[in-house]
């Protein structure tokens, strides 16, 4: 954690050392080298009541309650909250105790200086990610010698640094390309909203006219004299069941027939195996299934059968089976015209007035009859089974525009939802929702799906496991050690985006997927730990949280590239 805790702090220090700076005592940095100006007395930085002669500094001997007396010596390191507790053998009232300097100054020429932890002065062990120089160790503590490494490290380091550069730069890039994308989506969106209110006020308009329409055309059908189906009497309703009796008794003639001939059929070639059989069987062998076989056979074959069917009979039952449109013996039709009903006459009045009256008188005794049945005068005349095509089209097309404005009200409300979701700093992530991302760890293949839904999928076959479906964007505090190649976490409050109420599991809760969120060039996931029992946690890296000014919400993004 020295790394973390120290880290390289003092990166613009070198660059404001004077060349004519006075040496300073060892491990003092120039933002403390004020305070050991004097050549007479020196005075500890947090107490200055206390004054010591400049000869006890670095004595390796703890004067001063803030340990300011021993810049580069171990000597004050307890103080350190990084050091075991026990008591100061400096016993001295209203002192501050608390350490004054960051720790041992290193100068790292050729590199970037910094600070090591005092508990690190001359510990046996030679500190080059802080300490390149290797001045920390300078009393050579059980023969350790730590070579200045600062040329080497410091050529790596500004090479890597390049790179981490050249990286923040293309992030930035794609973070401004994802915000104005997410701009432009939101504009679209803004303008379907727009259109979509212009429909629906266009489409409700149309409903309350179609809804007029469909009422008139209910008040003209009730306005109809409606004529009989029958063809007005009751001999036209017992010509068509007699119609309709004889056409299913011919057709049941026609589907015995059939079955008797393939019955004949069947006969006719089991009794010629039966007759082979018995020419061809050999009486010498003894069997006495097989003899009683063809002596039944024999019994069978001397009866007198009667004979099945003749031609006369099938020729008459051929022309019987025939339609009654081919035969021509009854004439349906002279039956079913040449009736009149009572409505019938009723409507043959209209033909006895002139073309001129006739619309007229027509229109006034419809409009009669439906005062009289709105009214209650008279009854509805009852339903003929079928409704008039104009009164159908009239229904359907009323139906049509209310499923079509609906229809609109459903995606005008999703749009307004959607509109008003949280989805980042600048809108950000509406730009990358539906895309998806995955990696394969091992057995599984882990998918994140952008404020959508994550997924472990197994590489055996089966079926998916959801491991969360999106539920909010939020923040969490980090502090983790990032690694060279940048693809980690580092420390600091970043972007987390949290899967919730996935597949249930198995004894414990539904799962659920914490996914924290650093910046990166491309969309990629670093890793995926399972916390707890089916609560897990994703590492993702993404150019859509990186703050290329430093300030914002997402914020971090020089640190971790």
């Amino acid at each position: 954690m020295k790394s973390i805790v120290y880290g390289l702090a003092l990166t613009r220090l070198a660059h404001n050392v004077l060349a004519a700076e006075p040496s300073r005592p060892r491990g003092v940095g120039p933002d403390h080298a004020k305070f050991y100006k004097s050549t007479d007395i020196f005075t500890c930085i947090s107490n200055p009541s206390i004054t010591l002669s400049p000869s006890q500094i670095n004595d390796d001997y703890c004067d001063c309650p803030d340990g300011s007396d021993e810049p580069g010596t171990s000597a004050c390191s307890y103080l350190s909250d990084l050091s075991p507790s026990y008591a100061s053998d400096i016993i001295i009232d209203n002192a501050s105790r608390s350490i004054a300097l960051p720790g041992f100054y290193c100068k790292n020429k050729g590199h970037q200086p910094s600070y090591v932890p005092f508990l690190s002065v001359n510990d046996g062990v030679c500190d080059y990610d802080l300490c390149c120089d290797g001045s920390d160790e300078w009393a050579h503590v059980g023969g350790i010698k730590c070579e200045d490494r600062c040329k080497e490290i410091g050529k790596e380091w500004r090479k890597n640094d390049e790179l981490r550069k050249k990286s923040l730069g293309a992030a930035g890039k794609k973070r401004k390309e994802l915000v104005a994308e997410a701009g432009r989506l939101r504009k679209q969106m803004e303008d379907r909203i727009q259109s979509l209110e212009a429909e629906i006020q266009g489409s409700a308009l149309k409903v309350k006219s179609l809804e007029t329409a469909l009422a008139d055309a209910e008040r003209q059908e009730r306005g109809k004299v409606v004529r009989s189906t029958g063809k007005g009497s009751k001999l036209g309703s017992l010509i068509q069941t007699a119609k309709d009796r004889i056409e299913e008794l011919r057709e049941s003639l026609v589907e015995i027939r059939e079955q008797r001939d393939t019955g004949k059929s069947r006969l006719a070639e089991l009794e010629g195996i039966l007759s082979t059989f018995q020419a061809e069987y050999n009486p010498n062998f003894n069997d006495e299934g097989v003899k009683r076989a063809v002596r039944s056979w024999e019994e069978y074959a001397a009866r007198d059968r009667p004979a099945i069917g003749n031609d006369a009979r099938d020729r008459d039952l051929n022309e019987i089976a025939k339609p009654d449109s081919e035969t021509g013996i009854i004439k349906w039709s002279d039956w079913e015209e040449g009736e009149e009903s009572d409505v019938d006459v009723l409507y043959k009045i209209e033909e006895y007035l002139p073309v001129a009256v006739r619309g007229w008188v027509d229109q006034r005794l419809r409009d009669l009859r439906i005062l009289l049945v709105e009214n209650g005068i008279i009854a509805v005349t009852p339903a003929s089974g079928e409704e008039s095509k104009t009164l159908t089209d009239a229904r359907d097309a009323l139906k049509a525009a209310q499923d079509s404005e609906s229809n609109l009200r459903n995606e005008l409300s999703g749009h307004k939802d959607d509109l008003a979701m949280d989805y980042g700093s600048n809108d950000v992530f509406r730009a990358l929702k539906g895309r998806c991302i995955s990696k394969d760890s091992g057995e599984y293949n882990y998918e994140l799906c952008w404020l959508e839904k994550t997924t472990q999928k197994s590489k055996k076959g089966g079926s998916h496991t959801g491991m969360g479906n999106f539920a909010s964007i939020d923040s969490v505090t980090v502090d983790d050690d990032l690694p060279p190649d940048g693809k980690g976490l580092g420390s600091g409050v970043r972007v987390a985006l949290r899967y919730e109420n996935g597949q249930h599991c198995w004894n414990g809760p539904n799962r659920s997927t914490l996914v924290v969120l650093a910046c990166a060039e491309q969309d990629e996931v670093w890793k995926i730990t399972e916390e707890e029992k089916c609560v897990y946690r994703m590492e993702v890296g993404t150019p859509a949280v990186c703050d290329i000014n430093g300030k914002g919400k997402e914020g971090g993004a020089k640190d971790e590239l």
